[in-house]
């Protein structure tokens, strides 16, 4: 059984399922090739440092602190169970970027960078996987990046700045036509109530009603004053015409 198994026999499993892994993604079987990386990680990361360096191991010698540098962190020291996970997340980073997975591209992608900040290809895939997903900032921060450090990979950034130029450029063509044709529009008409033709009708109804209304007012005026002992209300009429 696995919990029975030695550390030796662990990495040792772990360096075939890689293997295979690398033979299936040659061969387009992203997915076996993604489940095997994922079985190689099981067993690389239950590894533990001590028993690698009784096996001969031991952690990547680290250069001579400088007086501007600094102690050197011990975390930053590397086993080559740490270069074999940093590959493993790199080739997993290109098999979600087979499978149009962007932000698993990038996530993967990172990782291997956490483990190897000059691991170029995983690089070139982060910046990929972020301009898929329409981070074109982001993206072009990582391409120019990459493009400064890396004279091999300078090709490679070069063309996926151009594409983020032309699409940059698209998409302010697009906002200033847009913007363009918002300015340019003519503003609505509020109409008045007498110039509209649908309404004339029902202004027309208004004020033979308002001229009904003053009528009956002149007759109950003249009821309630037939002597003149109140004073008569004027008004002028409203023409209907």
């Amino acid at each position: 059984m696995a919990d029975f198994q030695t550390t030796e026999q662990k990495l040792a499993i772990a360096k075939d399922k890689k293997a295979a892994a690398d033979n299936a993604f040659k061969e387009g079987k992203i997915s076996e090739a993604l489940m095997s990386y994922h079985q190689s990680l099981m067993y690389l990361l239950g590894l533990d440092k001590n028993a690698l360096q009784s096996m001969g191991m031991g952690t990547t010698p680290a250069p001579a602190p400088s007086s501007s540098s600094g102690p050197v962190d011990p975390k930053k020291e590397k086993t080559e169970v740490d270069e074999i996970v940093e590959k493993i997340y790199a080739n997993m980073s290109a098999c979600h970027l087979k499978n149009k997975n962007w932000k698993r591209a990038q996530e993967t992608a990172e990782k291997a960078l956490a483990k190897n900040e000059a691991n170029y290809k995983a690089m070139y895939r982060k910046g990929k996987a972020l301009m898929e997903q329409g981070y074109y900032e982001r993206a072009e921060t990582v391409f120019k990046d990459l493009k400064t450090k890396s004279a091999a990979d300078a090709p490679l950034a070069e063309a996926e700045l151009v594409k983020i130029r032309a699409i940059n450029k698209e998409r302010s063509r697009a906002n200033d036509k847009k913007l363009k044709g918002f300015l340019n529009r003519e503003p609505k008409r509020t109409s008045r109530i007498s110039s509209s033709p649908s309404s004339r009708p029902r202004l027309k109804k208004s004020r033979t009603m308002l001229d009904t209304s003053l009528a009956c007012f002149d007759l109950l005026s003249l009821l309630l004053n037939p002597c003149g002992n109140y004073p008569v209300v004027y008004y002028y009429k409203v023409s209907s015409s």
